[in-house]
Order: structure tokens, then C-alpha cells, then sequence
């Protein structure tokens, strides 16, 4: 149900839930769906209100079962559009190389979707309301407070017309996204010098569609600074985005919007795809890319997706790495406040599945513009089925028992022995990309 935190009289009032979910994205809508349906009184509060602009437009095949599980899997389907597989463009080899889901591992999730995040987003916290969740939009978190050796927290809450109120839960979960409420109270936000890097991103209107199946197809364009994302929704509009590098960003001299089209230019077969495009959208940007927290949970709190932890975009896992830390932490919170002799044990369980995602797409991740990557990329092989391994951590399926770890390391074994072969283009590039993510005060502004 909505609901407003102040009675008639705008008097501050204490209030009580068992959950309290900062945050109303995927993450924290997922968590209030599986806790209220199973009986816990579960209190959402979102700082804005739905629909709202997101990006994050690409879902990977592994959060289909989810959609079934949570019960909005045809509201998604009626808003999204297909996607079969992925582009990869690389203008060092004048070609892309296209990877399709049915060719993972396992054969039974063979697409995603592409979705306007206004919409989905809204799908996900309307389904907490029904689900039975207080669901409080317009109203910020200010402050969380773990009393010690009291069986619950204290939480400050300031709703738009500047009432407070002070809430009480037994259990606080922090699905603040890139806001990292409790990372931020705690100190324990820590920027990733491995992978610094800056967004920019707007929609268009009239972009180049491919034909049939492949229109849904996410294509991800190499160029000098970085890369591109082009993301075909169902509407007519096409997401946008160059993640660069930060010595990139000090370049700009002139406007965001023209920075962006600037950057765009620079890409050949993006630009060709957008020549008859035009905007719809601001041009937003956003620096200081990749970040994580130094620990996922305690006591009687646990963070959720970008609340924990932020990994370049480039495979997609943003809503997925989100949303399936959402059913890990409902599962863990629920042991925790029905066994509490067994919190221990769920809340490390909980920790070792926050990490393993960003780990795993991560050591992908750094390697992505590699020449040696590149290659691998542009002439795919499957001896020992590596390739079908790879395509199965594209589609997300890391967390399940598919048996894609031999192959993988396969995979691993290739790419530096690649390495070593051609040992002075590897060194060239390690140095190269040394200074790429140099400079982790690089932002870019929105001025």
C-alpha cells in the first residue's frame, strides 16, 4: 500500500516495521515484494517519486526466472524489447561479432529485454505496494542509527514538505544505489582504482534499427576513449551512452550535450547508425564510475546492488547484479529475523554472493579493451566450450550450478597465454591503460 509518514497533523511520529528498505529501484522493490509475501511488516521509502528517468536500459537472460518468481514477468514483457544476443564493434578490426544467449551454456534462456527503466522501475515498486510493502515515495533517508545492544535501528526520515519522522526497524536494507546511504555513513565507500571511468548518455529518436530478431540487440562500440552503448527500446528510442576514460573527460571545452555528439563523431558505424537521429533527452553525465563498499552486511543491516557496489556497464549486469542481491538479502534477512541462532551463517553466506558478481564480471571487465581481449572477441572459438562458458557470464549465469568454471579458466588460460605470445602489445597496453584510469578525481560536469 502507499502511504504518506505523517498523519493530518504533520506531528513527527514514531513508527515501526520489522524491514525497513531505503531506496525503491529494482533492488529495493525486489526485497519488499519477497519480505512482505512472506509476512514481515516491510516499510519502503524512495526519495523521489515513479516514474522516473534511470538509466540501465539492458537486462540480462538470468533475471527472466526472477520476473516469473516475483509475479510481473508479463508487465515485463509487454513493456520490453527483445534481446537475442550482443554486438561487439571493433574499429581495429572493421567488423563486429555478434554473441547470441541460445548459444550459452544452458539453452533454455535464450533472450532478455531492453526496457525503459521509468517503466520497469514503477512495474517493481506497484508490485511491492499489492504485495502488501509500505511503499513512501518522497521521502529521504537522513540518518540510520544502531543503538548498541538495542534489538532494532533508529532511522530519521524528512518527507518533501520537510516533516521528519523517526522509524524503528528491526532489520534496515540499504537499496540506496549510487547514493550508498549506509557505505557513506560508515566510511566504507571505496573508489575503484583498478577501473575509473565517466558516463555520458541521452536517448534519441530515429536511430538505425537492424532487421528482424537482431533489433533488440545491444551493440557495444570499441573506439579510441572508451566505449559505446546503443540500447533499442520498444518505444521508438534508443539509449546512448560513452563510458570514457578520465583524461578524456578534461578534453571538454564546450557543453556536455556538444562533448557528447563530439564523442559520438569519433565513432564511425555509431555515427552512421544516429546520422538521421536527433535527441529526446538532456545529456547527462556522471563521474567517478566504479565503486564498492568494504563490507556488505552486519547485525541487522545488509546492502543491496549499487548501495554495495558499482562495476562498468559494459555487460549489462547492473539490474541483475541488483536485483539478484535482492533475493539473496530477502532470503538472508527472513533467516535472520526467524533463526537468529543461524544469522551468522546467512549473513556470510550473503557477503560471499555480494562479492562473487562484481568479481566475476569484473576480471572481464578490465580486460575489456585489451587488443588481446579484442581479438578474442572478434574470432570467438569454443574449444572445450569456452565460448558457451563466456556467453553464459554475458547472460549472467554465475550464481547457479551450471558448470561453465572448468571452461572459464579454459578461457583465462587462453587470453594470457594470447598475452604472452604477443608479449609487447600486452605491455603496451597494461601501460596504456595505466594512465586511462589515472586521475581519480576526474569527473565530468553537467554545466
Amino acid at each position: 500500500m502507499s502511504a504518506h509518514p505523517n498523519d493530518a497533523s504533520g506531528a513527527a511520529l514514531r513508527r515501526d516495521a520489522d524491514i525497513l528498505i531505503i531506496g525503491g529501484g529494482p533492488a529495493g522493490s525486489t526485497a519488499a515484494i519477497l519480505l512482505a509475501e512472506r509476512g514481515h511488516r516491510v516499510v519502503l521509502l524512495e526519495k523521489t517519486h515513479h516514474p522516473r528517468f534511470h538509466i540501465g536500459e539492458s537486462l540480462l537472460p538470468a533475471n527472466l526466472p526472477l520476473f516469473e518468481r516475483l509475479g510481473v514477468a508479463d508487465q515485463i514483457h509487454a513493456i520490453g524489447m527483445e534481446k537475442w544476443g550482443a554486438e561487439f564493434v571493433s574499429p581495429w578490426h572493421g567488423r563486429g561479432e555478434t554473441f547470441l544467449f541460445a548459444d550459452a551454456w544452458r539453452k533454455n534462456l535464450p533472450h532478455a529485454y531492453q526496457v525503459r527503466r521509468s517503466e520497469f522501475d514503477e512495474i517493481l515498486i506497484r508490485r511491492a505496494a499489492r504485495q502488501g510493502a509500505t511503499v513512501i515515495e518522497g521521502c529521504r533517508v537522513r540518518q540510520v542509527e544502531f543503538l548498541d545492544g538495542a534489538q532494532d535501528a533508529r532511522i530519521e526520515s524528512e518527507s518533501e514538505d520537510g516533516t521528519r519522522d523517526t522509524w524503528h526497524a528491526r532489520f534496515v536494507i540499504d537499496a540506496s544505489g549510487r547514493d550508498t546511504v549506509l557505505a557513506n555513513q560508515f566510511g566504507a565507500k571505496r573508489r575503484n582504482k583498478q577501473h575509473n571511468s565517466a558516463a555520458i548518455y541521452a536517448h534519441f529518436r530515429g536511430a538505425e534499427r537492424y532487421p528482424g530478431s537482431r533489433e533488440g540487440h545491444i551493440s557495444i562500440y570499441w573506439f579510441d576513449h572508451g566505449w559505446f552503448w546503443f540500447i533499442p527500446l520498444a518505444d521508438g528510442a534508443t539509449s546512448v551512452g560513452a563510458v570514457v576514460w578520465p583524461y578524456y573527460t578534461k578534453t571538454r571545452s564546450c557543453s556536455v550535450r556538444d562533448f557528447f555528439l563530439a564523442t559520438i563523431r569519433m565513432c564511425e558505424p555509431l555515427a552512421a547508425r544516429l546520422a538521421h537521429a536527433h535527441l529526446v533527452s538532456e545529456v547527462e553525465a556522471t563521474g567517478n564510475y566504479s565503486y564498492s563498499s568494504d563490507h556488505s552486511c552486519g547485525n541487522n543491516y545488509v546492502l543491496l546492488g549499487d548501495a554495495y557496489a558499482f562495476i562498468d556497464p559494459v555487460f549489462s549486469s547492473g539490474v541483475w547484479l541488483a536485483m539478484n542481491s535482492a533475493a539473496a538479502g530477502a532470503e538472508t534477512v527472513d533467516t535472520c529475523l526467524r533463526n537468529p541462532a543461524r544469522a551468522g551463517a546467512a549473513l556470510r553466506r550473503f557477503d560471499r554472493t555480494m562479492r562473487r558478481g562484481p568479481r566475476e564480471f569484473s576480471w572481464f571487465i578490465y580486460r575489456v579493451t585489451n587488443p588481446t581481449m579484442r581479438d578474442m572477441f572478434m574470432h570467438p572459438r569454443n574449444p572445450l566450450r569456452v565460448k558457451e562458458a563466456l556467453l553464459s557470464v554475458l547472460a549472467g549465469d554465475i550464481f547457479g550450478s551450471t558448470p561453465i568454471w572448468a571452461s572459464l579458466s579454459v578461457f583465462k588460460g587462453l587470453y594470457f597465454a594470447s598475452s604472452l605470445a604477443n608479449l609487447r602489445r600486452s605491455l603496451a597496453a597494461a601501460r596504456s591503460r595505466r594512465r586511462n584510469i589515472a586521475d581519480p578525481e576526474a569527473s565530468v560536469s553537467t554545466s
